[in-house]
């Protein structure tokens, strides 16, 4: 479905990132394993330290039977829409790692930042390839954690929707007034040259 999109980048860059956003209405269409592949595919060429690659993306597909479980990990507010994705994710990330070189793994201060980076590229795609994803972080962290089987030494970071946009006419009547891209602070807000200023 197309969107009106209001974003205007104030400094050249490829249209991918402008055109990217999160929406809450989906159609409930199946999600072919080709492009879901593709989509994770993505998510695999995202950098991090050491190549340490610390992300794990646990999903259902809307058709499995896993599905009404992930679902169920979410807060009201958010089953109130996600229940139309097509695919429902629990990203977490290791908060362990192994340096070139050694035989024992050590602690990682990078590990959300690495699993972020590969939820962005991930996102990216999906948006690409007409299934746009949203994040969130209202569901039960310690029930995804039991239910989903995470280990100890990973992370619980966020759940994800990905799915077809449908109308916002489906979504309940006070999500449909937010159901359009947002906007973006300016590069001068959080771009400072030199560090912060002194104060």
């Amino acid at each position: 479905m197309t969107a009106t999109n209001p974003r205007k980048a104030d400094h050249p860059v490829s249209q991918h990132f402008v055109d990217r956003w999160s929406p809450r209405s989906y159609t409930g269409d199946q999600m072919p394993d080709a492009d879901l592949h593709r989509i994770f595919e993505a998510a695999r060429w995202a950098p991090s330290s050491y190549n340490s690659q610390p992300w794990r993306f646990l999903y259902a597909k809307r058709e499995s039977a896993d599905f009404q479980k992930f679902l169920g990990l979410l807060n009201e507010r958010n089953q109130s829409w996600a229940k139309n994705a097509s695919v429902l994710m629990v990203l977490v990330s290791r908060k362990l790692m192994r340096p070139p070189g050694s035989d024992k793994d050590v602690p990682t201060r990078s590990h959300s930042l690495d699993a972020g980076a590969a939820w962005a590229y991930l996102a990216l795609e999906a948006s690409i390839l007409g299934w746009p994803a949203h994040a969130m972080v209202g569901f039960d962290y310690e029930r995804a954690r039991a239910e989903l089987n995470v280990p100890d030494d990973y992370h619980v970071e966020a759940a994800i929707a990905l799915g077809r946009r449908g109308d916002k006419s489906a979504l309940p009547e006070g999500l449909q007034a937010v159901e359009q891209p947002n906007a973006r602070k300016p590069v001068s807000e959080f771009a400072l040259a030199g560090g912060f200023p002194k104060g």
